[in-house]
């Protein structure tokens, strides 16, 4: 997920004493929100700079979408060791490029909604995508995908751009995973109720909150940033009875890594209880790892959807263009 303070910009969080030994240097590819100031990079960095003697580097991007496609560009010759903010939905992708090198980890001790297979990517936060609204602005929000898509309600939503956004994609596998084969006529009758499809979740989140539109795609965790930060439960997720899409949030290791102990000690840090408790109030996701009582209390009183949706990642590395293909069509009618 994003941080809060809104960034439209890809953000670099620098080393303050960068040296000239790659062994003493780890460079992390992630997204904006991640490396923000808000975000859990500079806190993550601090922690374990503790333990390693090393200097860590974020680079920051637009999306995770925006990480796999500077590694593809890149290939063999990417100064990262890791990247952070892929999720399970691109995996397939990914590690399909052969860019990847098993993570290494045990993953025995983390509380996932599905069973973890990839061996080249961590898990290490998830939660699942919701509209969240504004209740000052709506009384009674919609109780389905289909009551969202289908019904006259008269409410616009903002969404995010599936070809840039983790987010948007998220929402291209929602309505697929509810819709099938009449995905396309979904999007079709959907159409009219979207005000604006932004690149990334940031603006989308940005302008729901400046209130250009009621309704907005993002998480059911969402709620809490406003619950903590805010004092405020003014901002819902709306819970749909046809279910959610899940999101699972990953990190992995390059092959290419000049670094691979220290890129392997940063993945097993990120699943560490240290590591974990961070991520609730920064990243505004759920750990993997359970927190017990760490685990913030607003976070505990949040509403989940009783059903969870996930399509295989491998059928979406196979018909992702098919699928995004579907959705210009709609969205050019």
């Amino acid at each position: 997920m994003k941080a809060f303070k809104l960034l439209t910009l890809a953000t670099i969080i620098t080393a303050a004493a960068f040296t000239a030994s790659a062994q003493s240097a780890l460079t992390v590819y992630t997204y904006s929100g991640f490396a923000s100031k808000w975000g859990p990079g500079p806190k993550l960095k601090a922690a374990f700079e503790k333990t390693c003697a090393c200097t860590v580097t974020f680079i920051g991007m637009e999306d995770g979408v925006g990480v796999l496609t500077r590694l593809r560009l890149e290939g063999k010759d990417s100064p990262a060791d890791v990247a952070v903010g892929l999720d399970q939905n691109l995996t397939s992708e990914a590690g399909a490029t052969g860019l990847f090198a098993p993570h290494g980890q045990s993953i025995d001790a983390l509380t996932l909604p599905v069973a973890w297979k990839d061996a080249n990517f961590l898990p290490i936060d998830h939660g699942a995508f919701a509209v969240v609204y504004d209740s000052q602005k709506i009384a009674t929000p919609p109780k389905s995908l289909k009551e969202l898509i289908e019904g006259n309600h008269g409410q616009k939503i903002i969404l995010q751009d599936p070809r840039t956004s983790t987010p948007g994609l998220g929402m291209l596998l929602w309505i697929k995973s509810v819709y099938g084969d009449g995905s396309e006529a979904a999007w079709g009758k959907f159409k009219g109720n979207i005000l604006t499809t932004t690149k990334g979740w940031s603006d989308a989140y940005g302008l729901f909150t400046k209130g250009e539109a009621p309704m907005v795609l993002s998480y059911t965790t969402s709620p809490a940033y406003h619950l903590i930060e805010e004092k405020s439960d003014r901002y819902k997720a709306a819970i749909f009875s046809d279910g959610h899409y899940a999101q699972i949030e990953v990190a992995g290791r390059l092959k290419a890594s000049k670094n691979e102990a220290l890129a392997t000690q940063f993945l097993a840090f990120l699943i560490t209880p240290e590591a974990q408790s961070i991520l609730p109030t920064t990243q505004w996701m759920y750990p993997v790892r359970d927190l017990g009582n760490e685990l913030p209390e607003a976070f505990r009183t949040l509403p989940k959807p009783d059903k969870t949706l996930m399509l295989d990642s491998t059928e979406i590395a196979g018909k992702r263009k098919v699928w995004t293909d579907e959705w210009l069509r709609a969205m050019a009618k």
